[in-house]
């Protein structure tokens, strides 16, 4: 029996979006009032005489209560159908990919993806018979030309792209793959569902590593997929269960793959989200400031945030963003400035990971994006990314100032 969250709960989908993120899935518990959510720390459920499920619930890989008020409240959130919460955010990008593609296909990637996607999709499905192409997803043609009619069944957009921060126009690149007939999918993660909302300008489908903005903390690893209402999978493509209908396959790979998120990490999520447009507003601003400083600044060579007008994705992010992104890279040069940058900060934590309330640092290009170097999506090796967090942000400041110093970089 499938267990489906969405039938029970009040309907928020009027609401704002705070209402959504802290109401959604998340109704006060009928026996106790408890008004958060507990954890049902439970892998197995009483059953009312053979196949008498209790409100569809019979084991927590297939579904457990904790998970489903979280993916009610990420559905919610996004504006889509259904959402499916998973162990990590590599979890849900392998589940959605292989519920849409199958040997043979075809898949569209940013030519400066997340360097894990890249590995999944080079290293992992591309052995399954997978192919892929690198595009310049700022450039909708330059996609268009990328799609192989009636072998591309996946357009994978990263919007502000991980760690160049390039920017895709999404209704542009929608138009594109849904002619193509193929399923286009953005990862949110960079943007949140706070700033963004993918599933309203055309997408099929949105990814999040859960473990960045919407936990928020640092503290726990997941991941998300958030399927639109009414999408489909790829022209000619059939489900496991015989259907065409996305959420379908995808639900049934959650269940049938088992890298679902645990109840206690499901809870730790759901928490985070509750404070996401407040903590996003800070890191926004604090974004900012620390972009117009490193602008400012004679010994950076140039500084990566799309809320910078000089930025070529500027106007098609004000366009489809409600803030800008707590996200900034620049260029020190050389790659030794750099690394000496990232180990010169006090306040910055050297660290990989980003979207928790603390500032990190680091060097993608021999840390997050190592597994890119020497193909077409590896990225300059002086370039340093910053997630800014919520910190007083005269303290950040001063800690770049010192540490730009410290490298050899001061005024």
């Amino acid at each position: 029996m499938t267990h489906d969250p969405l039938a029970q709960h009040h309907d928020w989908t009027d609401s704002g979006f705070s209402t959504r993120a802290i109401h959604a899935g998340q109704d006060p518990d009928p026996r106790t009032g408890a008004v958060v959510p507990p954890i049902h720390q439970v892998s197995t459920y009483k059953q009312d005489g053979v196949g008498g499920l209790r409100d569809g619930y019979e084991y927590s890989r297939s579904a457990n209560p904790t998970r489903d008020a979280l993916q009610e409240a990420l559905a919610a959130v996004e504006g889509g159908a259904a959402a499916f919460a998973f162990a990590s955010g590599l979890a849900a990008e392998d589940t959605l990919l292989r519920a849409v593609l199958r040997p043979g296909d075809h898949v569209v990637v940013p030519d400066d993806a997340y360097g894990g996607t890249y590995r999944l999709v080079a290293r992992v499905l591309g052995p399954w018979g997978i192919d892929h192409t690198p595009v310049d997803l700022s450039d909708p043609d330059a996609v268009l030309a990328a799609i192989q009619p009636g072998r591309t069944k996946a357009v994978w957009v990263e919007t502000p792209t991980n760690p160049l921060l390039g920017i895709a126009d999404i209704a542009a690149i929608a138009t594109h793959a849904r002619s193509a007939g193929a399923v286009l999918v953005v990862d949110n993660t960079f943007a949140t569902p706070y700033l963004q909302q993918p599933l309203a300008l055309g997408a099929d489908a949105v990814v999040h590593s859960t473990t960045k903005y919407v936990g928020g903390h640092s503290d726990v690893v997941g991941g998300a997929v958030v399927v639109a209402d009414g999408a489909q999978l790829p022209a000619g493509t059939q489900g496991p269960t015989g259907t065409t209908a996305l959420r379908d396959a995808v639900g049934f790979l959650q269940n049938a793959s088992g890298a679902v998120a645990g109840p206690f990490d499901a809870w730790l999520t759901l928490r985070g989200l509750k404070t996401l447009a407040v903590r996003m507003d800070r890191h926004v601003a604090n974004a900012e400031a620390v972009a117009r400083f490193l602008v400012e600044h004679p010994a950076v060579r140039e500084v990566l945030w799309p809320g910078l007008p000089e930025h070529p994705g500027h106007e098609v992010a004000a366009r489809q963003m409600s803030g800008f992104g707590g996200m900034v890279a620049f260029r020190t040069g050389s790659a030794d400035s750099a690394v000496a940058v990232c180990a010169g900060t006090r306040v910055f934590t050297l660290a990989e990971s980003l979207g928790g309330v603390e500032s990190l640092i680091e060097h993608p290009g021999r840390m997050t994006h190592g597994s890119v170097a020497g193909t077409a999506l590896e990225v300059p090796d002086d370039l340093v990314r910053l997630s800014v967090g919520i910190e007083d942000v005269d303290d950040l400041l001063a800690d770049l100032e010192q540490a730009l110093a410290a490298a050899g970089l001061g005024r």
